[in-house]
């Protein structure tokens, strides 16, 4: 289920159409159904408040006005490739030390001076 903090892709009339961070979520006067603050990446910045259910903030499918939604939560490529490098995959993100252990971190500061 999604959670505050967590980001979203929000598909419009089953499309991608826009990502969202979670800010809240506070339960409704009505049982099961929750307020979501979502915080919607567009320019300017939008604020929307959604009244959902715990399927549709586990991704189910609903409508609004008629269109098809659905939220999809957001994986980092990041964490995702840490949770493949545990699982022993190749992570294409990893470039190797020259001494043989970890990553190497590259300052952009540095190369800057140069």
């Amino acid at each position: 289920m999604a959670t505050i903090n967590d980001v979203v892709l929000v598909h419009v009339d089953n499309k991608p159409g826009f990502y969202a961070r979670i800010e809240a979520i506070s339960p409704d006067e009505r049982p099961g159904w929750w307020q979501v603050r979502l915080l919607v990446f567009t320019f300017p910045l939008q604020v929307f408040t959604w009244i959902l259910d715990e399927y549709q903030l586990e991704g189910a499918d609903f409508t609004m006005g008629g269109t098809p939604i659905r939220m999809e939560p957001v994986v980092s490529p990041v964490v995702e490739g840490a949770a493949q490098q545990e699982q022993g995959q190749k992570d294409d993100l990893h470039v190797p030390r020259q001494d043989g252990g970890g990553s190497k971190v590259v300052s952009l500061a540095d190369r800057r001076k140069k």
